[in-house]
């Protein structure tokens, strides 16, 4: 009797550990055969992705036109860096959550002004003992425009009904840069422009060998 209950209890263990061996087997062959199938969906939900999420293709017209070529003798003598935020709207007060079109746009841009030499003339230069007398123009601003690596719309609100304002981001874009040179003026980036050409040529000029340098 002893026998044969040690005979069962060994037959038990065997069929256990067959049941262990033939399930991890099984395992292993579930998830080889699902494994195709997963990666196709993973291949599958990439491609949706790229549909609903396309990366932009910037591809430049091979065709070049040069339409103007000047000589220029600026001499640009600061430079302000300057930011600014435009909020940017289609002007629907009564039903904005309907066709209103809305954005905030943080502008960062850039102003440089200095002199523009090529308008000296013959006559601005008056040399007398050794005293040279100049008649500067003034300084104005060469460069007002916005740095795009920067430049972003922080938010943009359209209403239920409408797509948004086709050109609302480049209405903003372009009051942004007037917006970045007022601000540079009312600074008074003109008057420190004026200033730093004087520095500037009254240097170079006294290392050519005059002993005074007047600016009118």
């Amino acid at each position: 009797m002893k026998k044969n209950w040690l005979l069962i209890a060994a037959l038990c263990l065997i069929l256990v550990a067959f049941g262990m061996v033939l399930s991890a087997n099984l395992r292993n062959i579930t998830e080889n055969a699902l494994a195709p199938i997963s990666d196709s969906t993973n291949a599958m939900k990439t491609q949706v992705s790229r549909v609903l999420n396309p990366t932009p293709t910037i591809i430049p017209d091979p065709v070049t036109i040069i339409n103007d070529v000047r000589s220029l003798a600026r001499l640009e003598t600061i430079q302000y860096s300057v930011e600014k935020i435009i909020t940017a709207d289609s002007g629907q007060e009564v039903l904005t959550k309907l066709f209103g079109d809305r954005l905030l746009f943080v502008a960062h841009g850039i102003v440089i002004a200095g002199v523009d030499l090529n308008q000296l003339e013959t006559g601005d230069l008056e040399l007398r003992n050794n005293i040279l007398t100049v008649d500067l123009p003034d300084a104005e601003v060469f460069i007002a425009t916005l740095d795009n690596d920067k430049s972003y719309v922080y938010d943009r609100q359209t209403g239920i009904l409408t797509k948004g304002e086709q050109d609302l981001e480049t209405l903003a874009r372009q009051a942004a840069e007037e917006e970045i040179r007022n601000a540079a003026l009312e600074d008074g980036i003109l008057d420190q422009a004026q200033l730093n050409a004087e520095i500037y040529l009254e240097r170079f000029l006294d290392a050519l060998g005059f002993e005074e340098v007047i600016f009118e």
